[in-house]
């Protein structure tokens, strides 16, 4: 076959070419802008109580002395979103940092290589639905971006049972994400949610655990099952094992290691639930772990920069897309027109059968997720709006609230603006445009099964 005939079989067509998570991303804000030249101005009234900002429902009113964004603006609005997801960009730097010492160190791969062996790899569907349920238990109970260092993990997991960046990316992106969304005792969505609704806090938990354990199955399933087959080019940082399982054993070192490691994630979720931490702290506990690991192991002071500058390198590409992300909201919100698309989406649910009115609710929240990625902050912009028009269509609080919540939270496993998804696929090495392909199946069946659950709440009076 002559070189001109190779190439033309391996040109793809247009609409199968992928393009590149950054032009992607640059398009979708491009697309942004336009529409700001169709959607009016707009903001609701807001008041605060107890501390938090509400919205004040029927306060919707349209603004006519906002002036038009230039397009050199769409420019500007990259460095900051830089800025303004910093904090997601330094999270991803530190904990590539952290991992590559670990990895180096051989404690972690050890570790799981010794795991993988006992267990045996011929179990390898079982390994992989038992992580997908652990990273399932951690989006339960610990919440998101708590977990974004957690992710490079399960790629050496999958990377024992011989499977791809991919696979143990989807095991902890889509475990994590599901049991977030899912989560009965959800403090960001189901208890803002549940406060603003005048309800019991976590109230009516069944429902969501029945979805969030059939959902994580499905997951785990979908993984055995499709993920394991499809075809994945790895990055040329992807972790993975770099012995036979035969060859791992764990030495005083390695256990001192994992030791300090495991200690450092308790005393994270100790800050987490007791102090009030987010990303900056933990940012902070990883970057001391990354100092204490590497002098266990050896390392001088140089050593340990050169390490973590060696792990940050490696997920620069990734952390980048997260800012390049974050200036569609800045688009959004110096337009003012993000509280006129949640008015136009929430007058969407009136007027439809009692029955589909909480699947329709769950979408127009996807949608809004878009622009408000945040799932308290969305919890504060929609319920005030949201729950009397429950009260006006004859559907529960409840029901409304889970809507909501499937709504919301299974959408940030695929929304450009959720910067947690693009800092946990920056650590797992999977682009934007890779983890689309893979999840979006998923996410029709998992939708599908959500809104089954939603129809069964309402037929039996939850």
């Amino acid at each position: 076959m002559s070189l001109q005939e190779q190439t033309l079989r391996e040109r793809k067509p247009w609409y199968r070419t992928v393009p590149d998570p950054m032009v992607l991303i640059f398009l979708i804000l491009v697309a942004t802008y336009v529409l700001t030249f169709f959607i009016p101005a707009g903001e609701f009234e807001r008041v605060v109580r107890d501390g938090r900002t509400a919205v004040v429902p029927g306060s919707f009113h349209y603004l006519g002395d906002v002036a038009a964004i230039h397009p050199f603006d769409i420019f500007v609005a990259i460095p900051k979103g830089l800025i303004s997801a910093s904090q997601y960009l330094f999270i991803v730097f530190i904990a590539g940092g952290l991992f590559h010492i670990l990895q180096k160190s051989g404690a972690l791969e050890n570790a799981i290589g010794v795991a993988v062996r006992r267990v045996g790899v011929a179990r390898r569907n079982l390994i992989i639905t038992v992580g997908t349920f652990i990273y399932g238990f951690f989006g339960v109970a610990v919440g998101f971006e708590n977990n974004i260092a957690l992710v490079p993990i399960a790629v050496l997991i999958a990377s024992a049972v011989g499977c791809s960046s991919l696979v143990g990316t989807a095991m902890a992106v889509g475990g994590i994400g599901v049991g977030f969304a899912l989560s009965p005792i959800n403090p960001y969505t189901v208890g803002v949610a549940q406060g603003i609704a005048e309800l019991p806090t976590f109230s009516g938990a069944w429902l969501r655990t029945l979805m969030v354990i059939t959902s994580l199955a499905l997951l785990s399933l979908y993984i055995c099952k499709r993920v394991t087959r499809m075809d994945f080019e790895e990055s040329p940082h992807a972790e993975a094992l770099s012995k036979h399982l035969d060859e791992y054993r764990m030495g005083r070192r390695d256990w001192l290691t994992l030791l300090v490691f495991v200690g450092g994630l308790v005393a994270m979720l100790l800050g987490v639930f007791t102090a009030g931490w987010y990303i900056n702290e933990i940012a902070g506990i990883f970057l001391l772990l990354a100092i204490v690991i590497g002098a266990i192991n050896g390392l001088s002071a140089n050593g340990i920069v050169k390490q973590m500058m060696e792990g940050a390198a490696g997920v620069t590409a990734g952390a980048l897309v997260i800012g390049v992300a974050a200036s569609i909201q800045v688009i959004l919100e110096q337009a003012q027109i993000i509280d006129t698309i949640v008015n136009a989406l929430s007058g969407l649910i009136e007027g439809i059968p009692i029955m589909f009115s909480a699947i329709m609710a769950s979408v127009v929240q996807g949608v809004i997720n878009l622009f408000v990625p945040s799932g308290s902050g969305q919890a504060l912009v929609t319920m005030p709006i949201l729950v009397p028009v429950a009260d006006l269509v004859g559907m529960s609080r409840q029901l409304m609230i889970t809507a909501f919540q499937v709504g919301d939270g299974l959408t940030n496993l695929i929304v450009p603006t959720s910067g947690g998804t693009l800092a946990m696929l920056a650590l797992g090495r999977v682009s934007y445009a890779q983890w689309l392909k893979a999840i979006m199946p998923f996410m029709a069946l998992v939708y599908l099964m959500c809104w089954g659950g939603l129809v069964v709440g309402h037929l039996t009076g939850y």
